[in-house]
């Protein structure tokens, strides 16, 4: 078996810690089945993270990040903000679709860490970092298509997560692909109203 760095080790676990979650659901995920699953040693997951708590907390910014747009979206000469908007958001809803079980094991994540004393702050960081991609996303978002916000970014950040958690989950929930568009587009009108070109 070759030698990894402790940094890919940490994706190998991670990675396996995603994998037996989704089979055996958050509750059941142990340690031990990470290790197995990984097959790698019970001492290589201590030597790369401090806690099980860690180990949650790098699941879920690893997901976030692979379910982020595309970052070379490339948008066509004369799109309206509109258009432009659209495009970055059905982006991102490409890889919901894709990735259904990772979604919703972000959920269980969070109703699993609220409802542990050890675990409540994983809860709270993750959701913290997703207000912070999203911040980040909208900055990228409005720079790609040549836009300014014209409401305060940390407020329609938080409003944007609403939206796009909410879809999320009643999209996991119902598989109403025609709804889901319909309303991911109805948010994307929503920006178009807020945004403005540069001059």
């Amino acid at each position: 078996m070759p030698r990894l760095s402790a940094g890919e080790r940490r994706e190998q676990l991670a990675e396996a810690a995603i994998r037996v979650m989704i089979r055996d659901g958050v509750a059941e995920t142990t340690t031990r089945a990470v290790v197995t699953e990984a097959g790698v040693p019970l001492g290589a997951f201590h030597y790369c993270f401090r806690s099980k708590e860690e180990l949650f907390q790098t699941v879920i910014e690893r997901i976030m990040e692979r379910n982020l747009p595309p970052a070379d979206l490339v948008h066509p000469g004369g799109a309206t903000p509109h258009e432009a908007i659209r495009a970055l958001l059905r982006a991102y809803w490409a890889q919901v679709v894709a990735r259904p079980d990772e979604h919703l094991l972000t959920y269980e994540v969070t109703q699993y860490a609220l409802r542990r004393p050890g675990l409540a702050d994983v809860a709270r960081r993750q959701y913290r970092h997703y207000l912070d991609v999203n911040r980040a996303h909208l900055e990228a978002m409005a720079e790609a298509a040549g836009l300014a916000w014209t409401v305060d970014l940390p407020v329609l950040a938080r409003h944007g997560l609403g939206v796009l958690d909410g879809l999320t989950l009643t999209w996991l929930i119902d598989r109403d692909d025609a709804q889901a568009l319909a309303a991911l587009d109805e948010y994307a009108r929503y920006l178009a109203s807020v945004a403005v070109r540069r001059p």
